[in-house]
């Protein structure tokens, strides 16, 4: 079942934004290679079955990107035709995240923001 697995936010200044949650809440902040600036945080420690809800803080680049949660789900493709079909529309189409996964944004029919992630094996941050 899909279930909820990280909570991407986005800011105008990223390490601004990172100093903030982990002063104020605790949260371990990892900055991660990749082509564009990428903080991962740690909000709680995994459960026995390896699982645990993180999030990340990124530069935002889109006037519609907040605080998007994401759900993970066993194919993008699958989900994004299901999501326009029950009226959703899909903001930003299927992108490859190396070593991450597959990641669809969309708007449900409220006009609330989340996005789909279809993990890759190599997805060191999800127990597979």
């Amino acid at each position: 079942m899909p279930k909820f697995v990280h909570i991407d936010i986005s800011a105008d200044d990223p390490q601004r934004a990172v100093d903030f949650y982990s002063r104020v809440f605790g949260w371990a902040a990892q900055k991660l290679d990749g082509p564009m600036p990428y903080w991962l945080i740690r909000t709680t420690p995994a459960t026995e079955d390896g699982f645990t809800i993180n999030a990340g803080v990124a530069k935002r680049e889109q006037p519609w990107q907040t605080t998007t949660p994401t759900i993970e789900v066993a194919s993008a493709d699958d989900y994004a035709a299901r999501i326009e079909g029950e009226g959703g529309s899909i903001i930003q189409p299927k992108t490859l995240i190396p070593d991450v996964g597959y990641l669809v944004s969309f708007r449900d029919t409220e006009g609330n923001v989340f996005a789909i992630l279809e993990p890759v094996e190599s997805n060191p941050f999800v127990p597979h």
